[in-house]
């Protein structure tokens, strides 16, 4: 499914002919043409090769299933990462049953890094070869790094809890879209807080993290998997000690 979506997407990206539409869904929303055929190739092969299961894509919605798992899929995480030209989007594959994700994928087929967790599996396979996945140790927010796609997170009252995290932190950066939650499991930085997500935006996130040693939860420490307001941190410690400080915040 990632190979067929890179096959797909790769054409369009910076290429000055993008078709690119807004679905007029509050502040501006595109999809391009390269969302829609990467959607439309993921659902060709499971029709193929798991007929039974249900799949939520972003693009075309839910199709019923007798299996009880779930395909999540969102063919371009990041459109406007992409449409602009900036290699932070990425294709989002999760296979889910009833209590969330049992395995997630996160795929950049402009770098070339795919990074996978679940059924055992933590890893990154990219331009240096195949490497295990395992997030950072940091304990204390004033050593944590700290990603969000937006600095106008959510409401005004959720953004006042995103903000009461970030003026702790040792360094914030925006605008990763779901190659924040890859370098997370990488390794490479402790946080990522967001809202407003939907189950697409944050299933394979979650199985990839996790499966590299991380936590993934709301802003009051339960699950996250249908979207929402996400806490995502590299282990116990730095997710409590943000955890803490979102749950005082009256997010309305």
């Amino acid at each position: 499914m990632a190979d067929a979506a890179r096959t797909a997407i790769l054409p369009h990206f910076r290429n000055p002919a993008l078709l690119t539409e807004d679905k007029g869904i509050g502040r501006f929303d595109p999809v391009t043409e390269a969302d829609r055929a990467a959607e439309t190739a993921m659902r060709a092969i499971l029709a193929q090769y798991r007929p039974e299961d249900a799949i939520l894509g972003e693009e075309q919605g839910t199709k019923s299933g007798t299996s009880g798992l779930t395909w999540v899929i969102d063919p371009i995480d990041g459109t406007r990462a992409f449409m602009s030209g900036t290699p932070t989007w990425g294709v989002l594959i999760a296979l889910c049953d009833a209590t969330g994700p049992l395995y997630g994928l996160i795929d950049q087929p402009h770098i070339g890094e795919r990074f996978e967790g679940g059924f055992g599996r933590a890893q990154l396979t990219g331009p240096r070869g195949t490497h295990p996945l395992q997030t950072r140790a940091t304990a204390a927010l004033s050593d944590a790094i700290l990603f969000s796609t937006f600095p106008e997170v959510g409401t005004p009252q959720e953004r006042a809890g995103f903000e009461a995290v970030r003026d702790r932190v040792k360094l914030i950066r925006y605008g990763m879209d779901c190659y924040a939650y890859a370098l997370l499991a990488a390794g490479q930085i402790d946080l990522v807080i967001e809202a407003g997500l939907a189950a697409y935006d944050i299933c394979a996130p979650i199985a990839v993290i996790e499966a590299a040693g991380g936590i993934v939860t709301d802003w009051q420490g339960g699950p996250v998997h249908a979207g929402g307001r996400a806490l995502a941190a590299a282990n116990p410690d730095i997710h409590a000690a943000a955890l803490a400080i979102l749950k005082t915040i009256r997010h309305g």
